[in-house]
């Protein structure tokens, strides 16, 4: 079988590199009929995944590799596409060709752009396949009307857009709200790697599969309007990996609000805020401005004016200083397409602008 080496244990051996690795892989195949029943191809690559997996995480730029566990990371790699390796057969179906097993059909769900040399296919928690062609598309080009739209993330409303539009992810019905509770239940009772309890968690990933469907097809759609209806687009800059980290803390310092935090962080992830600026970056290349969040929230669109109060509740924004009321996310959202951060004295900066010190809490700006 294939040496094993160390790769991150001072005083060993160094690990061998992905020439040495694919050498071994000739040899074992040589070896082993199971092993040669598979495509050396798609063996490959699989090497050359762990060896840019090492590099990242050795550079910092990605955690540790995990091992892969059946039936959660399931799928391989296909390079030397050739053009005839695809065919579309209807306007619903095509197939490819997948060495070793031939020609599979799938569903033709977008345009498959031309020059594609791999493909990957992966298979969800659900049980479904998915087959992914590697190309990158082309950004949809400014719409030239000069229009700057603010977003502003939240909770409730999923993004309120400066022009007062509110737009939220779809959410589970109400049968499926109570299928999912009912289904956590049942599975609570069954043993730990009982063929029952393997029919609850595929169900589970089923209507899960469902949800997060919903939430990455809004996303779709919702960056590719901005993208077509926006020259430039303007988010908050937000530390979304660290707002969403565990609030537990450890045994000599455990945390506080555990619960709170970690129902805020679901319904973060579950709002997709990451994502939909991610895609809009994709689509709107070079368009895309983070603005800092200090204040967005307390200050007034219409006058400046910043203080706490003017924030009545979670939906209502209301000026003390000149009665300008309106949606607070709405107000919000209007704050970060005019993409001013407010200074540590309270003066309003340009987007990009110097701000050497802290912002602090500052009563009103002139």
């Amino acid at each position: 079988m294939l040496e094993q080496h160390s790769w991150w244990w001072p005083g060993r051996a160094a690990a061998p590199e992905y020439v040495e690795q694919a050498r071994q892989l000739t040899e074992t195949r040589a070896e082993f009929a199971w092993l040669r029943a598979g495509s050396v191809t798609v063996q490959q690559q699989a090497l050359r995944d762990f060896a840019q997996a090492m590099r990242n995480f050795f550079t910092g730029r990605h955690r540790r590799p995990s091992w892969r566990k059946a039936g959660r990371d399931e799928g391989f790699r296909q390079v030397a596409v050739k053009p005839e390796h695809i065919q579309r057969l209807n306007r619903k179906h095509g197939q490819v060709w997948v060495p070793k097993v031939g020609w599979v059909r799938f569903r033709w769900s977008r345009t498959v752009p031309n020059g594609v040399k791999s493909y990957r296919v992966i298979r969800d928690r659900a049980g479904r396949w998915h087959i992914a062609f590697a190309a990158v598309p082309d950004p949809i080009p400014a719409p030239g009307n000069n229009q700057v739209m603010g977003v502003d993330r939240g909770v409730v409303v999923s993004a309120a857009l400066s022009t007062g539009e509110l737009l939220s992810v779809p959410g589970l019905t109400p049968g499926e709200r109570q299928r999912l509770g009912r289904l956590h239940r049942t599975l609570a009772r069954r043993q730990r790697g009982s063929n029952r309890r393997g029919r609850i968690r595929r169900a589970l990933a089923r209507l899960t599969a469902r949800i997060t469907d919903r939430r990455k097809d809004w996303v779709e759609k919702t960056s590719t309007n901005l993208a077509r209806e926006c020259d430039v687009i303007r988010v908050e800059d937000l530390p979304i990996r660290g707002m969403t980290r565990s609030a537990k803390g450890t045994i000599e310092k455990p945390g506080r609000n555990v619960q709170q935090k970690a129902g805020l962080n679901r319904g973060i992830l579950a709002n997709g805020w990451s994502l939909l600026v991610t895609r809009l970056e994709h689509k709107a290349f070079g368009r895309v401005e983070k603005v800092n969040a200090t204040f967005t929230s307390q200050q007034c669109s219409a006058c400046g004016h910043i203080a706490p109060e003017n924030r009545k509740s979670q939906a209502v924004f209301q000026c003390i200083a000149c009665g300008f009321a309106c949606h607070a996310d709405v107000n919000a959202a209007r704050n970060i397409a005019a993409g001013r951060a407010v200074t540590a004295r309270g003066a309003l900066q340009p987007l990009g602008g110097a701000v050497n010190r802290e912002p602090q809490l500052a009563a009103s700006v002139p």
